[in-house]
């Protein structure tokens, strides 16, 4: 997973939470002339562009005068979406009965990309079925995970096989 440095996360987390959202991961791909934070925010019934808005506001303003970035970077807020991004292995239970689409950094039963339904989380491990074979994902070996929207499930465009 691509995770923020600790530094910017602790600056960042109780910003979007003291504001009333629920802050879901969020993204740092340095560059030296075009770096990109992106950060997603989720709330019970949605977000709004207003929300984008309100969030982006507050957090530059702060990111202005805490400078935790060198050099240039745009700030992107969004709502996760339909294909929601998974940051933490707590995330994972929340979606337990759902498709979800993990890329491996390492292959496991030689794949390197797994699209099936999460079953359970335990000890670090997530356990997703797909067909008749469940794997053993440890979550760390994880380089990208996302829900699967439920038209693609329903129309059978899984993808990532």
């Amino acid at each position: 997973m691509k995770h923020a440095p600790e530094h910017l996360s602790a600056l960042i987390e109780p910003v979007i939470e003291g504001l009333g959202y629920e802050c879901v991961g969020i993204e740092y791909h340095p560059h030296p002339h075009n770096g990109l934070l992106r950060i997603y925010i989720d709330k019970p019934g949605g977000i709004f562009v207003e929300d984008c808005s309100k969030v982006s506001h507050q957090l530059s303003g702060v990111l202005d005068v805490e400078d935790p970035i060198q050099g240039n970077y745009q700030l992107e807020i969004s709502s996760p979406g339909e294909d929601r991004p998974f940051f933490k292995l707590s995330q994972f239970a929340d979606f337990i009965g759902s498709t979800v689409r993990i890329n491996l950094f390492k292959a496991i039963d030689n794949r390197k990309k797994i699209t099936g339904i999460i079953q359970k989380t335990e000890n670090e491990m997530v356990y997703v079925a797909e067909g008749d074979m469940v794997f053993e994902i440890p979550f760390q070996a994880m380089s990208k995970a996302r829900l699967v929207p439920e038209y693609q499930v329903a129309n059978g465009v899984q993808g990532g096989k």
